[in-house]
């Protein structure tokens, strides 16, 4: 009897010890992905479908003479993000010294050709950013970069840059790839207000030129800054840019609609721009489908408020959406970001 009495005090005692207090539970996962993406100043992103992944490469957001590698950001479902430091850098890539910037990716034969700028190349004729005394930037342009996986590692695919003139006077930066149901990649790229349209070669180690002999044409629409991308929906190529200047609140993101990859590109308008409840300073962006849906997203960067830092530039998300006549809604930038969007196998 004792004993039994002895039980049920200790059990009385747990139970008063235990009431009242929240039962433990395991917090839920995130749902939302939140901006930023990921700490840290990131900017100009290219997002894509890799090997079952969501992808991003972006420029790492700081003083030129600091950009000297790129990381890359994987995630199954847009919300949780892996991050893989340092995927190329200076000592793979040997001829860049500063500047590696705005990756651009895409797969073929099951590899992953990584392009990027590196240097700001310039040239004398350019007298605000031309220095004679400064040899870093009288030679560079766009090059790439190629790996088993989209996570490298990667070699230098030609030990010297892809392009390394001014075609057209445009700037060889800001470089996009994009292949076209047919199987032809188009590559656009430019900076300094001009944008140039080529096609790669099979093995990427050159273009092909067009019927009139020519490497490159100039496809630039008005307004046009830098930041050039493509999609295709419906039969519409939507071909899309920055305007405005990097350095501040006036960058934005523009677009125009063509029956043909090769334009012409007339401007339609602008779908992303500053919102000073949210942030300043958005632009050079990518889009995304995700696969089998017709839920498109805007990854891009902007200046969270308040920033004044030229550099402090972190990367985002936000649904894009369409009108019935195919044009582009604004895109709404927001704190929450997107759902989650698990890729199927």
């Amino acid at each position: 009897m004792t004993h039994r009495i002895l039980l049920a005090s200790i059990s009385l005692i747990v139970l008063l010890c235990t009431c009242g207090r929240a039962p433990r539970t395991t917090p839920a996962p995130p749902t939302m992905s939140g901006n930023p993406l990921w700490e840290g100043w990131y900017a100009d992103p290219e997002v894509a479908v890799l090997d079952g992944q969501y992808w991003i490469f972006p420029t790492y957001s700081a003083a030129f003479e600091d950009q000297l590698f790129l990381d890359a950001f994987s995630s199954p479902d847009l919300v949780n993000w892996t991050k893989h430091e340092r995927v190329l850098d200076t000592s793979i890539v040997k001829w860049v010294r500063q500047a590696m910037w705005a990756p651009a990716v895409i797969e073929k034969d099951g590899r992953y050709f990584l392009f990027f700028g590196g240097n700001d190349v310039q040239r004398p004729s350019r007298t605000c950013c031309y220095d004679p005394d400064n040899d870093i930037n009288h030679y560079g342009g766009i090059g790439v970069a190629v790996a088993d996986d989209p996570a490298g590692p990667y070699v230098d695919h030609l030990g010297e840059p892809l392009i390394d003139t001014f075609y057209h006077n445009a700037q060889p930066i800001d470089q996009f790839a994009f292949r076209d149901t047919d199987g032809t990649d188009y590559f656009f790229y430019g900076g300094w207000g001009k944008c140039n349209l080529g096609i790669l070669n099979d093995n990427y180690t050159g273009f092909v030129p067009w019927e009139d002999g020519e490497l490159f044409h100039d496809v630039t629409p008005e307004g046009y800054v830098e930041g050039p991308f493509m999609f295709l929906r419906g039969g519409t190529y939507y071909f899309m840019w920055s305007e405005g200047g990097w350095t501040n609140d006036s960058y934005r993101v523009a677009y125009a609609m063509a029956d043909s990859p090769t334009g012409p590109f007339e401007r339609i308008g602008t779908i992303l721009e500053a919102d000073t409840t949210v942030a300043t300073g958005a632009g050079h962006h990518s889009v995304l489908n995700a696969p089998g849906t017709d839920d498109w997203y805007m990854v891009y960067h902007r200046r969270p408020i308040p920033n004044k830092g030229r550099d402090h530039r972190v990367t985002c998300i936000d649904r894009m959406y369409f009108n019935a006549d195919g044009t582009i809604k604004e895109v709404v930038m927001t704190d929450e970001g997107v759902a989650a969007q698990p890729l199927t196998p």
